[in-house]
């Protein structure tokens, strides 16, 4: 993420339309947000801001995060039902840490987010893909591959998917869950974009399976609804996980993940600050939504499709099967535009066709520029 940072930054200078970048635009970082949390917390001079934290993150900020959740959600939270990390990728590598041994194997959406698939290998775990459908992974593949396998997690991004941007439907949410504990393994579901619906509402999120006992650890964070370099997230999962979590030698060793940002957060919910900048993104995002998609339908050639997104931050873009879209990469750049590879989706090297898209990055005149520079390197692939 710091390279995507590093690199958006030297391309802007470059007047390169980097359409792979995904994560919020500067212009959407919000600075006056955070001067007003900061004005609200910092005189009540609390101790706990700037001392190692409870394990499983700051009580006050818990209670907060559980009544902003609950509607959004769809059940009722509450400060048990959190643990709270430095972000997604944290939860994500220390759900690795404790709940699985090098060599076991995760089940993976195909395509899947790339940057797990490297924090599955920091761990030495063995990676097999389940594809998807229009309504999230196929599930009868799924239960053919339990029958050979025995997977130690199912990681998914059920809700507006990256890179795809679909949804898992409810049904087979549900389904999913029963597979999960008949066949003992644990689902993570990422849902760090289910707050960022357009068009549509999605279902209710895995983590709302929690109360019914289902093995799932749900992941959220405030990268993507208030700001990356926060570095704030949170699990929502049973008792018996959360416990292991905050029981880790991490937590042992340094207490609480962030409890300085955590205190700022609580008072951005506190204050509404928090949900303001939330709609505000929601109304941003669906405009840039509909920007770029438009302008793919205008410059894209006959040949290549996608599917308009109801949320998140992505458009995933399908080629001919005989393209390779990193043959083309250095005419795109050429031309002062970028993409992410599909082939870096992939647990199995495919997907070479494909590449995703952002509209989260950039302005929407920058969006349709981008479009339109695309469509003529694609126009004039060999």
């Amino acid at each position: 993420m710091l390279q995507a940072m590093r690199t958006s930054q030297f391309d802007q200078s470059m007047t390169r339309l980097d359409l792979g970048v995904g994560q919020p635009g500067f212009d959407l970082l919000p600075w006056d947000k955070l001067a007003q949390a900061a004005a609200h917390l910092l005189p009540q001079n609390d101790t706990a801001l700037l001392n190692y934290g409870l394990e499983a993150g700051d009580a006050f900020f818990r209670q907060e995060l559980a009544a902003f959740l609950t509607p959004r959600y769809g059940y009722d939270l509450t400060a048990v039902d959190l643990f709270i990390t430095a972000g997604a990728s944290s939860a994500l590598d220390l759900i690795c840490t404790l709940f699985t041994q090098p060599g076991d194997l995760v089940l993976v959406e195909e395509p899947t987010y790339f940057l797990a698939l490297r924090l599955f290998a920091d761990h030495g775990l063995r990676v097999r893909g389940v594809p998807l459908e229009k309504d999230g992974l196929n599930l009868a593949v799924l239960e053919e591959l339990l029958y050979e396998e025995k997977p130690a997690l199912l990681y998914t991004v059920p809700t507006f998917q990256n890179p795809t941007g679909i949804t898992l439907s409810a049904t087979k949410r549900r389904k999913l869950a029963e597979l999960a504990e008949a066949h003992g393994f644990l689902i993570v579901a990422d849902e760090v974009y289910h707050l960022l619906d357009y068009t549509a509402v999605p279902p209710a999120p895995l983590a709302a399976l929690v109360p019914e006992g289902a093995p799932v650890l749900s992941i959220g964070s405030f990268s993507k609804i208030f700001a990356p370099g926060v570095r704030l997230g949170w699990v929502t999962a049973g008792s018996r996980y959360l416990e292991k979590l905050a029981g880790s030698g991490l937590l042992d060793s340094g207490g609480g993940l962030n409890p300085f940002m955590s205190g700022l957060l609580r008072s951005a919910l506190q204050t509404g600050l928090a949900q303001a900048h939330l709609a505000w993104l929601k109304e941003v995002y669906g405009r840039r939504t509909a920007v770029l998609t438009a302008a793919l339908r205008e410059f894209l050639p006959a040949g290549f499709a996608f599917d308009q997104p109801e949320g998140g931050f992505f458009v995933w873009v399908r080629g001919p099967e005989e393209m390779d879209t990193a043959v083309l990469l250095p005419a795109a750049h050429s031309a002062e535009v970028g993409y992410q590879l599909g082939h870096k989706f992939s647990a199995a090297g495919g997907q070479a066709n494909c590449m995703r898209l952002s509209f989260a990055f950039y302005k929407e005149e920058s969006l349709r520029e981008g479009a339109r520079r695309l469509g003529r390197v694609l126009d004039n692939r060999a």
